[in-house]
């Protein structure tokens, strides 16, 4: 009798299956393969993902337990084997997922995007930066870092309706983080928060040519010349400066040859903190409140550092490690848009934790969400002793 499908079928769902027949057609990555197809090893990395499995055997040893369920779980293999999967892992193209995690980031950001921002501001706001996920260089030596160290650089451009990233970009350990501005599509309009790493004129110009705006940190090194001050109230405000200027030194001001905005603020402690910006409507409040929004991207790396199978690899290949972390992302990504899709109060940490028990039920997810309020008329009530 069908007593449903399973949680884990209800999450697939919400996939466009057909979008991702395209994906593997373009790259041709089913060329060949008889049993253990893409979609297939799709579903036993987002099996491994949401109920966090740390291994091939451990993902094998699960579902091979579960070899009844396999096809309502949506795979057409018998049976999962840790060398087919390992060997999948390794060789078919990182890309198919790559671009299957962009169709299903254009899904989520319509779905977030009336989603409230700290700040007031009726425009698109992104925080751009990178985290590193350290490895054995003697077991990944394409990824090198360091003398004796190897690590992976993640690149993500997060949108802060929501905390969708828009973009990411996986390099080795050496690449350094300014250079991925060059892979951006500036979206005019749009407001860019980046940190110090990220004080490069030549390519701040480029975000401002493109009718953009950015916010960034100065360093203490940086030379500006100051050509008209704005009237500011220190007496009730943190706000020290905000002046209008131009870059004194020569490679800057050849590279960044329009006027700069530059205000400095105190913070808690007293300490003085530069602003540098391109935008000369808004206040230096929320100048400096904009900037301190840069911090959900450090939120999004801890998060998904704790949540998702980043850390840790099942395979040792460049393409292994890629392909992981790309359906690690689109993992992340489908909890977001079924998160909205089925009204879902939970946070997606709390769906997670719940999903990962739940997964061979039958229950609907929203009525495995909902908290169920106690029976205020049941025969069998606790009977505690009220001690005070």
């Amino acid at each position: 009798m069908n007593q449903g499908k399973l949680v884990f079928s209800q999450l697939m769902a919400f996939l466009p299956l057909s979008t991702f027949r395209r994906c593997v057609a373009k790259h041709r990555g089913d060329h060949k393969v008889q049993d253990f197809t893409c979609l297939d090893q799709f579903l036993a990395m987002a099996f491994a993902q949401l109920t966090y499995r740390e291994s091939l055997r451990d993902i094998e040893i699960n579902l091979r337990a579960q070899a009844k369920r396999l096809y309502h779980m949506g795979l057409r293999c018998k049976t999962v084997s840790r060398n087919t999967l390992s060997n999948a892992n390794a060789t078919r193209p990182w890309q198919i997922y790559a671009d299957f995690a962009q169709h299903l980031i254009a899904m989520a950001r319509p779905l977030y995007a009336k989603e409230p921002m700290a700040i007031d501001l009726d425009a698109t706001v992104y925080a751009f930066d990178a985290t590193t996920i350290d490895l054995c260089l003697s077991v990944y030596p394409w990824a090198p870092f360091r003398a004796h160290k190897a690590a992976i650089k993640l690149h993500t451009l997060l949108d802060l309706r929501g905390s969708i990233p828009t973009f990411i970009h996986i390099s080795d350990g050496k690449t350094h983080e300014v250079n991925t501005l060059d892979l951006l599509d500036i979206e005019p309009g749009a407001y860019y928060l980046l940190d110090r790493g990220y004080l490069d004129f030549q390519r701040l110009f480029v975000i401002h040519q493109a009718n953009a705006f950015f916010v960034t940190r100065a360093k203490s090194n940086t030379k500006f010349k100051r050509r008209y001050s704005n009237p500011v109230d220190r007496a009730n405000s943190n706000i020290v400066c905000d002046q209008t200027g131009v870059l004194t030194i020569f490679y800057s001001s050849q590279h960044y040859p329009a006027t700069l905005r530059r205000v400095v603020v105190k913070d808690d402690t007293g300490k003085r903190i530069t602003f540098l910006t391109n935008n000369f409507a808004l206040k230096p409040e929320l100048i400096a409140d904009l900037y301190r929004q840069r911090w959900q991207v450090e939120l999004f790396f801890k998060w998904i550092k704790q949540h998702l199978r980043i850390k840790t690899f099942y395979g040792t290949n460049e393409n292994a490690v890629k392909t992981q972390i790309w359906i690690a992302v689109c993992t992340y990504v489908l909890i977001a848009i079924a998160k909205k899709r089925l009204h879902l109060p939970n946070s997606l940490h709390e769906i997670l934790q719940i999903l990962s028990l739940t997964m061979f039920e039958t229950t609907p997810i929203n009525q495995l969400l909902t908290p169920t309020e106690p029976d205020k008329h049941s025969e069998f009530e606790p009977q505690q002793l009220s001690l005070l």
